[in-house]
């Protein structure tokens, strides 16, 4: 049994951190990913193992991975849930209450800030902390898609916006509601309402921040980038 470590607040004494990354044909963002990763995991005290998990790859995703020094699992399951839970499952179910584990996505870039900021929630007693996404660039949009976007974004961000690419919360917690579900899309969605459900104290973090991609076509088939082509004029959001 594990036996949690309590500071006074209420808060948790995080001694380590797990990041997982699903990868599926990212060779020109990786890179960048990991980079931002790296001078992430350089601003806390504690370790940070970085789990990339790629899924099916058929591009030098591999080749990206193996230079950086990552852990690097392979599966085969085409599917953005299994390789989040794969990436987790080999930290351990052994992982408690003093493992903090984080995840991002292959086509962004986590703020300098992201996992300090995470684990001060933490040391408050936040067990969950929503992060917050902004787009890379709009090149491949309309101007409207991107004013649709942020209008939006600002009125729903305090009760939705879950995004995989900027996610943590304590393994304990992450256990007890059972992990990533093998979904192909709205993966994130499940697992932060199933830990919600067990009565984690939440943070909607507004500075725990990543930059993705704003590309029209990603590789979650109904996943961030069918959301920017929904906000597209009626005419425009058909695949050619």
């Amino acid at each position: 049994m594990v036996v949690s470590e309590v500071d006074s607040d209420g808060g948790v004494r995080v001694a380590s951190i797990v990041v997982v990354v699903p990868v599926r044909n990212e060779q020109r963002l990786l890179a960048g990913c990991l980079s931002a990763l790296r001078d992430s995991a350089g601003e806390v005290t504690v370790p940070v193992r970085i789990q990339l998990v790629l899924d099916a790859c058929t591009d030098r995703s591999a080749r990206v991975a193996d230079a950086t020094g990552a852990d690097v699992l392979h599966i085969d399951a085409r599917n953005v849930g299994a390789a989040r839970a794969a990436g987790f499952a080999a930290a351990g179910t052994g992982c408690g209450s003093r493992t903090w584990f984080a995840t991002t996505d292959a086509d962004s870039r986590v703020d300098r800030s992201w996992l300090t900021r995470q684990l001060r929630y933490a040391r408050t007693g936040v067990g969950l902390v929503v992060g917050a996404v902004t787009v890379s660039d709009w090149d491949e949009h309309r101007p409207e898609v991107r004013d649709r976007y942020e209008d939006g974004y600002r009125a729903q961000r305090s009760t939705g916006h879950i995004h995989g690419a900027s996610l943590g919360f304590r393994a304990d917690l992450y256990w007890r509601a059972g992990g990533f579900a093998h979904l192909a899309t709205g993966e994130d969605v499940d697992l932060v309402d199933r830990i919600r459900v067990g009565g984690a104290a939440v943070a909607w973090a507004e500075d725990v921040v990543a930059v993705t991609s704003g590309r029209r076509f990603g590789r979650a088939p109904q996943g961030f980038a069918a959301h920017l082509r929904g906000l597209q004029p009626s005419s425009e959001t058909g695949n050619g």
